[in-house]
């Protein structure tokens, strides 16, 4: 039995699997929040009690780079490492992974199925074309995968944490306002869970969006903004014109951010948006302002219309990490190439 687990800075998730049921089978699956917790350990060891499996090996996704079986967690004070976590468990496991949680979502997109996609531009998609992955969830994550000759090859990345670059004079004045409060803005500062708040401070203190008083009381007691944000910019609460305009300018940057992927692996497989915060942004995405944000490359246009977007709908960075840890068991990682099966 495998363990696997999907770390992230708001939630994390832990699933036991069979080589029988595959990685889209959980025999038994909790979730918890993991600013409660000092360690991914403690975790583990909580998950483990309430379950009644006896597991072998181990594989988690976790957001940051891995290096030599290590990772220091991007918006999380954990510091994660193969052979201390095998050694605390205490359980006797043939092996323990750890993968980045962009590369786990990447070994994902092959074997999704249908019903884990929802496609906001069909395309023309070309065969054994590269694939781009994208990802804002509490941070912005980005992946890739390549054609190897027989099967894709999932690649990790941290473009998430490369300069903002800005498309219009809104985003040109965002750009100033945020270099007033950091020395370094990244695309995960105006495109993921922890970016949204300050689009909207942005918004409200420089363009002078009025600031509903209900909103404001709800953003200062909440433990994430960002979706009290998403909620009232079109959820049943009521909408906001404020907390409207930011989604709109999450999206502008988000489809601009997915087009410089696109363009920078030649995507021409796809390109794949996942996500918590794309969950709550669909109705969003599926406007026909994305894909004119993401077609804004010039001379470029007409390819970039024709690159397929998919956005993924199910819990991708833990069937990845499932796959991982079934495909190599106890041995050290080796590339094993598949083909995508949902298209």
């Amino acid at each position: 039995m495998l363990i696997a687990g999907d770390i992230g800075g708001t939630k994390t998730e832990l699933a036991i699997f069979s080589s029988e049921g595959g990685p889209h089978s959980p025999l038994a699956q909790i979730k918890f929040h993991s600013a409660d917790y000092p360690s991914l350990q403690v975790i583990v060891k909580e998950f483990l009690a309430k379950v009644d499996e006896t597991i072998d090996r181990a594989c988690f996704a976790a957001p940051g780079p891995v290096i030599d079986g290590r990772v220091k967690t991007t918006n999380l004070p954990w510091m994660i490492e193969d052979i201390s976590l095998a050694r605390d468990l205490n359980l006797n496991l043939k092996s323990v992974h750890l993968i980045n949680d962009l590369e786990a979502i990447a070994r994902a997109v092959p074997i999704l199925r249908s019903s884990d996609v929802i496609t906001i531009n069909s395309g023309e998609v070309v065969s054994e074309g590269a694939i781009a992955v994208i990802a804002p969830g509490t941070g912005l994550g980005e992946s890739f995968l390549t054609w190897d000759g027989s099967g894709y090859l999932a690649h990790s990345s941290e473009g998430g944490h490369a300069d903002f670059a800005p498309t219009d004079q809104r985003q040109i004045r965002l750009l100033e306002y945020l270099f007033k409060r950091f020395d370094h803005v990244s695309f995960e500062h105006v495109c993921s869970g922890i970016g949204i708040p300050l689009l909207y401070q942005y918004l409200r203190d420089v363009e002078g969006i009025p600031e509903s008083t209900e909103v404001a009381k709800l953003i200062a007691s909440a433990v994430d903004p960002s979706f009290v944000i998403i909620d009232h910019a079109f959820g049943p609460s009521g909408q906001s014109t404020l907390c409207a305009e930011t989604i709109d300018l999450f999206v502008s940057i988000l489809a601009s951010e997915a087009s410089n992927l696109a363009v920078k692996v030649l995507a021409t497989g796809g390109v794949y948006v996942a996500g918590g915060v794309v969950l709550h942004t669909l109705d969003a995405l599926r406007r026909p302002s994305f894909m004119q944000f993401f077609k804004r490359k010039g001379r470029f246009a007409d390819l970039m219309a024709r690159i397929p977007i998919h956005v993924v709908v199910s819990q991708a960075a833990l069937a990845g990490a499932a796959a991982y840890g079934l495909q190599h068991g106890t041995q050290h990682f080796e590339s094993q190439p598949i083909t995508p099966r949902h298209v």
